[in-house]
C-alpha cells in the first residue's frame, strides 16, 4: 500500500493539522446545530469565534511549515487549497450565528432540523476523508466517501428549494423573508465548502493513486 507518511516527509505534520483543520469545522457546524434546535442557548457569538481563530491558527501554521519545507511530494498548490476550504466552514457558520443571534426572531416557524443534519452529516464526512488519506491511497474507499459527500450536499440543495418555496410563497412578512433568504445562502454555502473539501481531497488521491 502507497505510505502518504513517507510521500510527505516530516513525518506526518501536515495531516496532523489538516485533520486538526477538519476537526474544527466539523465542531463550529455541530455547535451551530446545537443552536438550531435550542435557539434561546444562543446569546453570544464567543463559541464560533474561537472556533473560526483557532481554524485560521491552524491554517497560519500549515503555510508557515509549508514554508519551511523545501521538498514536498504533496503539491503545495493542493495542501494551501484544502486549508483555504477548511477555513470557509468555520468562516461561514460564525456568519450564520450572527444572523441568528441579531435576529432570532427571523426563525419563527421554521425549522432547520433536516438541512442541520445533513450539514453535520457533510462536515464529519470531510474529516473521514483526511483520517482515511492519511491511513494510504485507498482510492475506492475515498471515493465512495466523496460520492457520499456529494449525495449528501444534493439533499441538501433539495431541503433548500423546499424551504426557498415557503418564502417565496408569501407566508413570511417582508422582512422575515429577506432574513431567510439571506440565512438559507450562508447555510448552501456551508454545504458548497464541504463539497469543495472533499473535491481536494478526491483531487489529491487521484494524483497519487
Amino acid at each position: 500500500m502507497f505510505s502518504l507518511q513517507k510521500l510527505l516527509g516530516k513525518e506526518d505534520q501536515f495531516f496532523t493539522l489538516l485533520e486538526a483543520s477538519a476537526a474544527e469545522a466539523l465542531r463550529s457546524v455541530e455547535a451551530l446545530v446545537k443552536y438550531l434546535q435550542n435557539r434561546e442557548q444562543l446569546k453570544t457569538l464567543d463559541e464560533f469565534i474561537a472556533s473560526r481563530r483557532k481554524e485560521k491558527s491552524i491554517t497560519n501554521e500549515i503555510s508557515d511549515t509549508l514554508c519551511a519545507t523545501f521538498v514536498t511530494a504533496l503539491e503545495r498548490e493542493d495542501i494551501e487549497a484544502l486549508a483555504r476550504a477548511l477555513y470557509k466552514i468555520p468562516k461561514t457558520v460564525e456568519k450564520i450565528a450572527e444572523r441568528l443571534l441579531v435576529a432570532p426572531q427571523g426563525l419563527t416557524g421554521v425549522d432547520l432540523a433536516r438541512q442541520g443534519a445533513l450539514l453535520e452529516k457533510a462536515a464529519a464526512t470531510v474529516l473521514t476523508m483526511l483520517q482515511e488519506l492519511h491511513k494510504g491511497i485507498r482510492l475506492e474507499r475515498i471515493k465512495a466517501l466523496n460520492d457520499q459527500l456529494q449525495d449528501l450536499e444534493g439533499e441538501a440543495d433539495k431541503v433548500l428549494v423546499e424551504l426557498l418555496r415557503g418564502v417565496y410563497s408569501g407566508k413570511y412578512d417582508p422582512l422575515q423573508a429577506m432574513f431567510l433568504n439571506d440565512l438559507f445562502e450562508l447555510l448552501e454555502r456551508v454545504a458548497d465548502r464541504c463539497r469543495d473539501a472533499g473535491n481536494v481531497i478526491m483531487q489529491i488521491t487521484l494524483k497519487n493513486s
